[in-house]
């Protein structure tokens, strides 16, 4: 420290210390050709050692232009992404000063329009992304073509995994599949039949969550019998067709678990058929239309997902990648909430949902 400033390390600093040149540094930093891999390996050994950070604050200061982000998120389910989208402007907003452009590009629902919508971001030649990927395997030649060009990709809700994004923001899917599968079968004395809906397979948080479910009710509690799982594609006259069908050919269920937050049609089936306050019904995230069917005992619990959260962190995380060069360790995972009739209250008065709320969380 002099005169209370703390001193920058620098690409020279780097290469004094290693007695190479600024060039070998900058290509062992950047990722670029011809550099061998041990000199590479202690390069970024010594720029962690010595503290290094790119300013690349200042680059964005220099030019006096605007920080440019696209957000591609689906426009179904809106409980769900208006909330994660509120958060992302809430947290740009707090870091305004800098001057950030926000895109949106909404694509109608996980996996479909999302490739067309990456694709538009990188035409744009944005400075970073946040994305909302559903079907991870035609998304990852885009996402590749982000870290060449240098645009920072996070991943919001769901992941992509085995891509070059930077990382990821969501809530923990084994956590909460395993959540769900305990309460259901301690709800009913460790045995019964329960049918689970979800959006997509294809999809790595649901996939996982329903992998999580089905290992603890199988490991823990083996006279939990699963009916074979209701993929909806998040699409409501699906989900309403194909549970009904569910209804008709297996009657007798003792409990439901919803995995996303899609589950407005299948109350309405359960309704229909007369289950309602008659099974154990496990649903995803919080929204108003769910709150009485919680205080009535519709539903017995839900598993909050805290999308205004999962939001924030995303564009926290771009952010300081963007213009501090801090980059994250790893996925970032957020714990899920369990919300019963008990503490519905207390949610209800911190968070927010609906978009033109804002409270804090």
């Amino acid at each position: 420290m002099a005169g209370g400033t703390e001193k920058l390390v620098t690409v020279r600093d780097i290469a004094r210390a290693l007695g190479v040149s600024t060039g070998t540094v900058d290509r062992a930093l950047h990722g670029r050709r011809y550099v061998n891999r041990i000199t590479k390996l202690k390069v970024l050994q010594k720029a962690k050692e010595l503290g290094y950070r790119p300013n690349l604050a200042a680059r964005f200061l220099s030019t006096r232009r605007e920080l440019h982000i696209s957000v591609n998120i689906p426009t179904e389910i809106a409980s769900f992404f208006d909330l994660i989208q509120k958060g992302i402007e809430d947290e740009a907003e707090s870091a305004a000063a800098s001057g950030i452009k926000l895109s949106f590009r909404r694509f109608p629902r996980l996996g479909i329009g999302e490739e067309e919508a990456l694709e538009a971001a990188l035409e744009a030649k944005v400075d970073g992304i946040i994305l909302v990927p559903g079907h991870p395997g035609p998304l990852k030649s885009l996402i590749r073509r982000a870290k060449r060009a240098n645009i920072p990709v996070v991943c919001v809700a769901t992941d992509a995994p085995h891509t070059d994004r930077l990382t990821v923001v969501s809530i923990d899917p084994f956590a909460s599949g395993s959540l769900a599968g305990e309460l259901i079968a301690r709800f009913l004395g460790g045995a019964g039949t329960v049918a689970i809906a979800t959006g997509d397979l294809a999809v790595s948080d649901h996939a996982q969550k329903f992998e999580a479910f089905s290992k603890v009710t199988a490991s823990l509690f083996p006279k939990i019998h699963l009916l074979p799982i209701v993929e909806t594609h998040d699409n409501d006259a699906e989900a309403y067709e194909k549970f009904r069908d569910l209804l008709r050919r297996q009657p007798g269920m003792s409990a439901v678990y919803v995995a996303t937050s899609n589950s407005l049609p299948i109350l309405r089936a359960l309704d229909e058929f007369g289950y309602l306050g008659r099974v154990t019904l496990i649903t995803t995230d919080l929204f108003p239309e769910l709150i009485e069917r919680i205080r009535c005992g519709h539903v017995t619990a839900t598993i909050y997902q805290r999308p205004r959260s999962q939001g924030l962190m995303a564009f926290r995380s771009l952010y300081k990648f963007v213009t501090e060069g801090t980059c994250p360790t790893g996925p970032i995972r957020l714990a899920p909430h369990i919300v019963l009739r008990g503490n519905l209250e207390f949610f209800l008065s911190q968070e927010p949902l609906n978009s033109s709320e804002n409270h804090s969380v």
